[in-house]
């Protein structure tokens, strides 16, 4: 870091970046408003700018929050070629944060802050072992990214802990994916009773791909989200899911990047956030 050039810079101007890859996500959605209203109580307005997972977007977008003199950026990114979007914040000497995903091949560049993806999916696997299911599949994340295989981490531990052979079928974390995985999963692999998914988005979609064919979640099939996003609750049956307390989330992001611009302290390099497993209907025996 950059310290005396930042320090230099007019942190009276009040304005926060907030870059995000996909703000479609209603889980992005909730983050970036915890973000804006934590900056807003403290005097601050915030930018907020969805990159719909294009990096050359998130590039251009980033220089020009840059000239536009904010005081520190938060970057949840775009997969694909960040450097050019890492190395203008870095000439900048700007306070910035990386959040959720880690996608720099430089990792110590930003400080990182996530959550603690690994034990969500343990904490899920166990669940599901405690009811006697032992065909669980993990479905949904692109394959061998960073973020992926943290959500997987856990999954892949407790199942061999458990002398259980894993069973994966990687997508794009949306919806449809989880619906068209529904069909796949009941008639290519009849044996599997249960699901964890890297998202909630494809647990609902799974669910009502589950459905069309008469299967209901919590009585023949066994599903479990992450994220916490408000549908879960909503669903029905309600689905159970990790928590991944996002407005807490947000305004602890904040709160790393004010506490920097106010007294020069710096987040941690790297720093994970708890989660915890809300059972609901859609894992338990009904």
């Amino acid at each position: 870091w950059n310290r005396a050039k930042w320090l230099r810079r007019d942190s009276s101007a009040g304005l926060f970046g907030l870059v995000i890859n996909d703000l479609r996500n209603p889980f992005f959605t909730e983050f970036a408003v915890s973000v804006q209203m934590a900056l807003f109580q403290r005097g601050y307005a915030t930018v907020i700018a969805n990159c719909d997972e294009d990096a050359a977007i998130q590039e251009r977008t980033i220089r020009s929050m840059l000239e536009h003199d904010v005081s520190a950026i938060i970057i949840s990114p775009c997969y694909g070629d960040v450097g050019a979007s890492f190395d203008a914040i870095e000439n900048a000497g700007l306070p910035a944060l990386q959040v959720l995903r880690r996608v720099d091949a430089d990792q110590g560049r930003l400080p990182f802050f996530t959550h603690d993806y690994a034990e969500g999916s343990r904490l899920s696997i166990r669940h599901l072992l405690d009811q006697g299911l032992e065909n669980i599949a993990f479905v949904g994340g692109v394959e061998d990214r960073d973020i992926t295989k943290a959500r997987m981490r856990g999954y892949v531990a407790a199942m061999a802990e458990a002398g259980l052979a894993p069973q994966a079928f990687h997508g794009r974390p949306t919806r449809r994916f989880g619906r068209e995985t529904a069909a796949h999963i009941l008639e290519a692999h009849p044996k599997i009773e249960a699901a964890i998914c890297f998202n909630d988005l494809v647990a609902l979609g799974l669910q009502a791909g589950l459905a069309k064919y008469g299967r209901v979640p919590g009585g023949d099939f066994f599903l479990v989200g992450f994220d916490d996003i408000e549908e879960a609750r909503l669903a029905y049956p309600p689905l159970t899911t990790v928590r991944c307390d996002v407005s807490r989330f947000g305004q602890t992001s904040a709160e790393m990047l004010l506490t920097q611009i106010e007294s020069g302290t710096p987040p941690p390099r790297e720093q994970k956030l708890g989660v915890e497993l809300i059972v609901r209907e859609s894992s338990v025996r009904i």
